[in-house]
């Protein structure tokens, strides 16, 4: 990703990777990153249309402020900038944001303990996921700071009765925090479903799978084989996101 045309096809492939896997809210939710050799502008999905309707050049370019930069014919959500600038400017680190409702992610969301220890997947985030109570719609420019404290140290963050989010320095890493946190809340919400109390996994063993879990660091690619191989299906379906 070492360009903005680079950027953009790598981002426009990621919205279509979002649409195959099921991770869509209609026309909401978004997935930004930096641009390249820019750090205060970023990309994002043009507002108003899905998810399978972006193309590398109808990304939307915009600063920190939210100002539009270039031409385009589509807006930008208010809402989406928000929560993305305020990661975006806090950590220079953080090349893409990642932020869903996906309805297993919003119901974990929505319970008092949060995403449970309990399943092989939430045991590789122990003690890696901040929490940031719900102040309703993300259009309040003074919640960012917030925002950014509840993340603290962390990739992950559980939006308190909204959602989930991740930043990674690279669109695969983001992708493959995204997928393992939505996967342990898809196996919270199934197991919840089943009679019978949960098994709770030791402490020290939480602690172990999350040393364990290295497919994050750049070292063992982070998450660049599992994004291409997901690029290779997109590809096959339609490449026309990279127009």
């Amino acid at each position: 990703m070492s360009t903005e045309a680079d950027a953009r096809r790598d981002l426009a492939a990621c919205y279509r990777i979002f649409d195959y896997l099921g991770w869509t809210e209609l026309i909401y939710n978004h997935i930004t990153v930096k641009v390249p050799g820019l750090e205060q502008h970023f990309l994002i999905n043009p507002f108003g249309l899905m998810y399978r309707e972006v193309t590398a050049s109808n990304l939307v370019k915009i600063d920190l402020q939210g100002q539009v930069i270039g031409d385009t014919r589509y807006p930008v959500n208010p809402a989406g900038f928000v929560t993305h600038s305020a990661i975006h400017e806090a950590l220079p680190q953080a090349k893409c944001v990642m932020h869903v409702h996906t309805t297993a992610g919003m119901a974990v969301a929505c319970k008092e303990g949060g995403l449970s220890m309990t399943n092989f997947y939430s045991a590789m985030l122990y003690n890696q996921i901040g929490y940031h109570a719900f102040e309703g719609i993300t259009v309040n420019p003074g919640e960012k700071a917030r925002m950014v404290a509840s993340l603290g140290p962390h990739r992950y963050l559980i939006l308190r009765n909204h959602g989930l989010l991740t930043w990674g320095e690279s669109i695969p890493e983001a992708f493959a925090r995204m997928w393992t946190l939505n996967r342990a809340c898809e196996i919270q919400l199934a197991s919840g479903a089943i009679a019978g109390n949960d098994i709770q996994i030791p402490r020290e063993v939480c602690e172990q799978a999350s040393r364990q879990a290295l497919q994050f660091q750049p070292k063992y690619g982070a998450g660049t084989d599992v994004f291409e191989a997901l690029r290779r299906i997109i590809d096959a379906r339609d490449p026309g996101y990279r127009a």
